[in-house]
C-alpha cells in the first residue's frame, strides 16, 4: 500500500511531454483554439483546447468587511452572473499585479493601497490553459472619475456585500462564477487565519 501523501507535498506537478504537432485551428479575437498531438504513457494522443492568455482578478474588501461584486451579462451562459473584477493578461510586458490594479480601476473606479496575491487557479484544465491570478485588495479609495465602459460592461451593476453573505451565496449555489467562488472562499479563509485562533 502506498504511503499517504503528506500535506506539505500536496501540489500540482508540471509534466514535460513530447508534442508531435501543434496548430491553431481557429484564431479568435480574444483567444485561439489549438490542436495538439503529443505522446503520453506510450500513446500518441490528439487534444483540442482553448489557448488562453490568462487573467488577473481582484477580491476587493473594504474596512467594513464588505466585498465588491459586479454583475454583467455573459453570453455563453446567457446569464448576468455575479463576478469579481477581472481581465485578460493582454498587455504585453504588463506585470500581473498591474493588470489586477488596472481592472479594479476599469470595472469599479477604485484604487487600493494594500495588495497581496491570494491564489492562482486553472479554470478548466481539461479544455483550456487559462490561469487566473487572484489578488486581495484592501485600503480602497475611489478614483474620482467614472471609467468609460461599453458593450457588456456598459450596464455593469456594482454592489458591496458582506463577505459572509457572498460565501453563503456561493455555498448555496446562488453565485456560480468559478473565479468569484475561488476568490471569495480563499479570501474568507485568509481573513479567518489572519484573525488568529478563536477564543
Amino acid at each position: 500500500m502506498a504511503e499517504p501523501v503528506r500535506a506539505a507535498d500536496l501540489r500540482d506537478e508540471p509534466a514535460e511531454v513530447d508534442v508531435v504537432a501543434s496548430e491553431v485551428v481557429y484564431a479568435g479575437r480574444v483567444w485561439d483554439v489549438r490542436t495538439e498531438t503529443f505522446r503520453y504513457n506510450g500513446e500518441e494522443l490528439l487534444r483540442q483546447f482553448v489557448d488562453h492568455p490568462g487573467a488577473a482578478a481582484v477580491v476587493a474588501i473594504d474596512d467594513g468587511g464588505r466585498v465588491l461584486v459586479i454583475q454583467q451579462y455573459r453570453h455563453p451562459i446567457r446569464h448576468r452572473d455575479w463576478e469579481i473584477p477581472a481581465g485578460l493578461l493582454d498587455v504585453p510586458g504588463e506585470p500581473i499585479a498591474e493588470t489586477a490594479k488596472r481592472e479594479l480601476v476599469e470595472e469599479a473606479d477604485l484604487v487600493a493601497s494594500d495588495w497581496s496575491p491570494l491564489i492562482s487557479i486553472f479554470t478548466t484544465p481539461g479544455g483550456n490553459d487559462e490561469v487566473v491570478h487572484i489578488f486581495l485588495a484592501r485600503g480602497l479609495t475611489p478614483t474620482g472619475e467614472a471609467f468609460d465602459r461599453d458593450a457588456e460592461e456598459a450596464d455593469i451593476r456594482i454592489e458591496w456585500v458582506p463577505l459572509e453573505d457572498v460565501v453563503t451565496a456561493v455555498l448555496e449555489g446562488r453565485m456560480r462564477n468559478g473565479i468569484l467562488a475561488a476568490g471569495i472562499l480563499a479570501a474568507a479563509e485568509r481573513l479567518r487565519r489572519e484573525s488568529g485562533p478563536s477564543v
